[in-house]
C-alpha cells in the first residue's frame, strides 16, 4: 500500500479541502440513518420478530469492520476515488474501473429513486403539485447546492444529519420513558413483547438470515465518508475519528430504536410493517405524528440524495483522473467543484422527471430493482482489497498511519462473512434475482474495462 502525504495541490483540476471534522462525522451518522431505518426496519421486524436484534448486530459488526478497513486505506492514501482507487492498486486497473463504475451507476439510480420517493410522500400532503414537479425541483436544488462548493455541501448535509440524529434521540428518550412507566399508555409496557407472540425468534435462524439482507441495505451510504475524507484538511485523522466514534453511535441508534419498537408493539402487528416509528408515536398519542414522520422521511431521503450526488460526482471525477472516464469530468471550477461530473451524475434524474410524468406509480419500484445488490458486491471488493494491500504493506514493512486490528484473521473472517451473505441471498427468490443481475452488471463492466484498456496505447493507460 502506498503511503502518501496529503498536501494542498496547486493543480487547477484538483479538488479543494473544504470539509470540517464535524461535517464528516455528521455525514457518517446521517449516511446510515435514512429510510432504511424509518421504514425498512418494520419489514425486518416482521420477518425475524424480536430476534431481528441479532440481524442488526451481525450487520452492524460487518459494517464497522468494513469502515475500519476503509479507514486504514484512506489514512494511507486519501483519494476521491476511495475504494475504487484502492481496488485499482490492489487488484488491477480493470478491478478499479469496475468498482468505480458500479458504484457510480448505483448512485445515479439511487439519486433518482430518492427524489421520486420524497416526491411521492409530498404528493400525499400537497396533491395539487404533480409528482414530476417535485422531482424536478429536488434535482435542480441539490445540483445547485453541490455546484456551490464542497464547504456549502458540507453545511447542508450537516444540518440534514442533525435533524435525523435529533429525531432518533428524541424517539429513544420517549421510548425509554414509556418502557419504564414514566409516560403512561393504555396498556402496561415492558419487555413482555420480546418473548410473547411466538417467542424471541419465531422464524428461527431462517428469519434472522432473511432479515439480515434487509438490514445490510439499511447501512448502505456510510462508505461516502471515505470519499469525503479526501476533501478535508486532515484525511487520516478525520477518517480515524469518524470510524471509531460514529459507527458505534449508529449501531446504538439502530439497536436502541429496534428495542423501543419491539417493546412497545407486538412484532407481528400490521402497524409495525406500515411504519414502526409512526406506530410507536401513535401509542404515545403524539399529535400530528403522521405528518411528522412523513416530513422526517422526506428529510432522510433528500439528505441521502444530496450525499449521493456528492459521492457520485467525486467517484466519476476520480475515474476521469485515472483515464477510466472522459477527461471532461475532471474539470474543476474555481470553487473546487468537478462541475461536469456533478451534471453527469444527476443527468439520469432529469430522465426520471419524464418517467414520473408518464408513469408516476411505476418509477420507484423499477429504480429499486435496478439498484439490486450493489452494496454487497462493493463491500466484498473492499474486504478483499484491504486484505491484499495490508499484506503487501506488511511484507514491505511500510509505515501506516492506521492499522486494522486482528489482521489477517479479522479480514479473512469479514471476507467469509460477505461470502455467507451472498449465500443467504441466493436462497431468497427476490434477493437472488437482484444479486444475479448485479453480478451480471459487474461482469459486463469488467469485460468492457478489459476490452477498452486492451485497445489503448501504453501511454494512454499509465
Amino acid at each position: 500500500m502506498k503511503h502518501r502525504t496529503t498536501t494542498k495541490s496547486t493543480d487547477s483540476n484538483a479538488l479543494h479541502s473544504g470539509l470540517t471534522r464535524s461535517q464528516i462525522s455528521m455525514m457518517g451518522l446521517g449516511g446510515a440513518i435514512g429510510a432504511g431505518l424509518f421504514v425498512g426496519s418494520g419489514q425486518a421486524i416482521s420477518i425475524a420478530g424480536p430476534a431481528v436484534l441479532i440481524s442488526y448486530l451481525l450487520a452492524g459488526t460487518i459494517v464497522i469492520v468494513i469502515m475500519a478497513m476503509l479507514a486504514e486505506m484512506v489514512a494511507a492514501n486519501p483519494s476521491a476515488g476511495a475504494f475504487s482507487t484502492f481496488a485499482h492498486e490492489a487488484l488491477g486497473r480493470s478491478a478499479g474501473s469496475t468498482v468505480g463504475w458500479l458504484y457510480w451507476i448505483q448512485l445515479v439510480v439511487v439519486i433518482a429513486a430518492e427524489a421520486t420517493g420524497a416526491a411521492a410522500m409530498l404528493v400525499i400532503w400537497f396533491p395539487g403539485i404533480p409528482q414530476w414537479a417535485w422531482v424536478l425541483a429536488f434535482v435542480v436544488l441539490f445540483t445547485g447546492i453541490n455546484l456551490l462548493g464542497v464547504g456549502n455541501y458540507g453545511k447542508f448535509e450537516f444540518w440534514f444529519a442533525f435533524i435525523k440524529v435529533a429525531a432518533i434521540l428524541a424517539f429513544l428518550v420517549l421510548g425509554a420513558l414509556v418502557i419504564v412507566g414514566v409516560i403512561p399508555t393504555n396498556q402496561p409496557i415492558g419487555f413482555a413483547n420480546f418473548t410473547a407472540h411466538g417467542g424471541f425468534a419465531p422464524a428461527g435462524m431462517a428469519g434472522i438470515a432473511a432479515a439480515l439482507l434487509i438490514v445490510i441495505f439499511s447501512f448502505g451510504g456510510t462508505e461516502v465518508v471515505s470519499i469525503a475524507a479526501a476533501e478535508s484538511d486532515d484525511p487520516a485523522g478525520n477518517i480515524k475519528r469518524t470510524v471509531s466514534q460514529v459507527m458505534l453511535r449508529i449501531l446504538f441508534f439502530y439497536l436502541g430504536s429496534i428495542i423501543v419498537i419491539v417493546a412497545v408493539l407486538p412484532w407481528n402487528s400490521p402497524e409495525v410493517v406500515e411504519g414502526p416509528f409512526a406506530a410507536v408515536l401513535s401509542v404515545l398519542h403524539v399529535p400530528g405524528v403522521e405528518l411528522m414522520m412523513s416530513l422526517l422521511i422526506v428529510v432522510a431521503l433528500l439528505s441521502a440524495m444530496n450525499a449521493n450526488i456528492y459521492g457520485a460526482s467525486r467517484m466519476l471525477y476520480s475515474l476521469g483522473t485515472r483515464k477510466m472516464a472522459p477527461t471532461a469530468v475532471t474539470h474543476v471550477t474555481g470553487k473546487g467543484v468537478p462541475a461536469n461530473a456533478v451534471v453527469w451524475s444527476v443527468s439520469f434524474s432529469f430522465i426520471a422527471v419524464g418517467l414520473n410524468w408518464i408513469w408516476p406509480d411505476a418509477v420507484m419500484p423499477l429504480l429499486l430493482n435496478v439498484v439490486g445488490s450493489t452494496i454487497i458486491v462493493i463491500w466484498s471488493f473492499i474486504a478483499v482489497t484491504q486484505f491484499v494491500l495490508r499484506r503487501r504493506a506488511d511484507r514491505e514493512n511500510l509505515q501506516m498511519p492506521l492499522r486494522l486490528w486482528g489482521f489477517p484473521y479479522l479480514s479473512l473472517a469479514t471476507i467469509a462473512a460477505m461470502a455467507a451473505v451472498v449465500g443467504i441471498a441466493m436462497t431468497d427468490a427476490t434477493a437472488r434475482t437482484q444479486l444475479l443481475l448485479t453480478l451480471g452488471l459487474t461482469g459486463l463492466l469488467w469485460l468492457v474495462s478489459k476490452l477498452s484498456y486492451r485497445n489503448r496505447q501504453p501511454q494512454d493507460v499509465a
